[in-house]
């Protein structure tokens, strides 16, 4: 069996038209996500471990209340956080990651990380075998800088430089890692972790503003 597990940045629920979000002058909002909540399981009474970004992270990544670990009681988890040596996901604790991992599957996280920064931090050292995305909280669409103009798109733990819109780029790093587990016959765990709708709210004809 393979997981996929998709995640949306600052996305609320009534935002999509499967829970009841409004359509927009130019139709429904969120046709493709509404197609996967008709021909799946619909959840309608959930509650959020936190109504911010990173500590919303550490707890879905480690199952846990965000409050039970160090990192997790900073928001943002910004460039106060880099070179620190507490404020992130420590790479000792168990993860959904690190226990698929353990138990055979290929893991790979293809968007967000936001739980900490190198030297100390890093999906790779969360239980993922792949990382492709930026590692601060949000970044230019088209530039892939974060809010110190820094360069903040990685493969691994290296830099990387490529050019396109960010949502694309993660949507078809994601369909290469799955198609390449299937083709090794490798069952997987991939993270999706998109960074839109999070600021800043940059449209694919928009990069002459970037």
């Amino acid at each position: 069996m393979n997981i996929i597990w998709i995640v949306a940045d600052d996305l609320g629920y009534a935002d999509l038209g499967c829970y009841g979000g409004r359509d927009a002058r130019f139709g429904p909002v969120s046709p493709r996500l509404d197609r996967l909540a008709s021909e799946g399981i619909r959840f309608s009474d959930g509650y959020s471990n936190s109504p911010v970004c990173s500590p919303t992270r550490f707890a879905l990544m480690t199952g846990c209340y965000q409050y039970r670990l160090r990192g997790a009681a900073e928001e943002p988890i910004n460039s106060k956080a880099m070179g620190h040596a507490t404020l992130g996901l420590p790479p000792a604790h168990p993860t959904i990651a690190s226990l698929l991992s353990a138990a055979g599957y290929r893991t790979g996280l293809v968007g967000k990380w936001h739980l900490g920064f190198l030297p100390h931090f890093s999906p790779l050292r969360s239980g993922y075998q792949y990382f492709y995305g930026p590692m601060a909280g949000g970044v230019d669409y088209f530039s892939h800088r974060n809010s110190r103009r820094e360069h903040d798109l990685w493969l691994g733990e290296a830099p990387h430089h490529e050019a396109g819109y960010l949502t694309d780029l993660i949507s078809q790093k994601a369909i290469e890692f799955a198609e390449s587990s299937i083709k090794a016959c490798q069952n997987f765990f991939l993270s999706v972790h998109y960074t839109a709708p999070h600021w800043p709210w940059e449209a694919r004809d928009d990069a002459a503003l970037a």
